[in-house]
């Protein structure tokens, strides 16, 4: 990656790390409003980052607990809502 994206990528793996911090994602668009304000490139990746990162973590998320399941035995639960509509970019 250059170094828009490393730089990007970082800021939302921290931003992740830290909504555990806060009550709900907001934090993610209000850092991309002030990303955005200097660099439009910049904001774009970081909410790319922050996409993909959310996504992988729900997907990875659904996976453990499909396999905790299938060890005990249990029927397999559904598919959580969709979540697209969970942050507005």
């Amino acid at each position: 990656m250059g170094i828009t994206e490393d730089l990007a990528d970082q800021l939302a793996k921290d931003t992740i790390a830290a909504l555990e911090l806060f009550e709900n994602e907001e934090v993610i668009q209000d850092i991309a409003r002030v990303i955005g304000a200097g660099s439009v490139t910049t904001q774009e990746a970081y909410l790319t980052a922050a996409r993909v990162r959310l996504s992988e973590k729900r997907g990875r998320d659904y996976l453990l607990q499909r396999i905790a399941e299938a060890k005990a035995g249990k029927a397999a639960s559904a598919p959580p809502p969709s979540a697209e509509d969970d942050i507005e970019y």
